[in-house]
């Protein structure tokens, strides 16, 4: 990892998700360059995607066992479609679609149950908390979901245990690599549209273009 000696007194934050490789080049550049006291981030997005994915798995088996236990007439006005509804947090659905989770969740209470602490995750990161604040209520929330029956949070249960203090350094300074990601997924879509072009030159232009150039219509 190189950065210009000059940025180094401006480092006080690195913000990765949880791949060995850029947690070790992190740990190799902090050894080489003791004199930066910069804190090691989690970023929340990704920590989100892995508990978010490990309702899912119990979603599709919930789903599935309902399909083959209700009537299909039953099982068509509780789950069909219900993928989506299940994806959005509770806040961002409608009243309707709220009608149509309580109504699943008489069938599937452990479905129920994991949306319940899935929901209260997502609250906590949302919540403006001190890092020890935060930190106590992700161990907190931690011991809820070991006390109760469910088993569909024990991959990401792990790696709350192995990265917990870097997944709660997020309440520090609130930090994330959602800006980074996003210029990322604007690079691949320029650099698609820029297929045939054979200058790297207007290849810069049309980043430039797209990523400041509106700044020079606005009056």
């Amino acid at each position: 990892m190189t950065i210009p000696q000059r940025l180094h007194p401006t480092i006080h934050t690195f913000c990765s998700d949880m791949w060995d490789g850029y947690l070790g080049a992190i740990a190799d550049f902090m050894a080489a360059h003791p004199a930066i006291k910069a804190k090691v981030v989690i970023d929340r997005f990704h920590v989100a995607k892995n508990y978010r994915e490990d309702f899912d798995k119990l979603r599709k088996k919930e789903l599935r066992r309902l399909k083959q236990e209700l009537p299909e007439a039953t099982y068509k006005e509780v789950g069909h479609g219900m993928h989506w509804v299940l994806r959005h947090n509770y806040a961002n659905l409608n009243d309707a679609d709220k009608v149509r989770l309580r109504r699943l969740f008489h069938y599937a209470p452990a479905l129920h149950q994991a949306y319940t602490l899935r929901e209260e995750l997502t609250a906590i990161f949302n919540m403006e908390l001190s890092l020890p604040a935060g930190h106590q209520r992700l161990e907190k929330w931690a011991a809820k979901v070991k006390r109760s029956a469910l088993t569909c949070f024990n991959k990401f249960l792990k790696t709350l245990n192995n990265h917990l203090a870097a997944i709660a350094n997020y309440f520090d300074k609130r930090a994330s690599s959602g800006f980074v990601e996003g210029i990322n997924n604007k690079l691949k879509t320029i650099t698609r549209r820029s297929y045939g072009l054979t200058r790297i030159d207007s290849l810069f232009q049309r980043l430039w273009l797209d990523l400041n150039g509106y700044r020079h219509f606005l009056t």
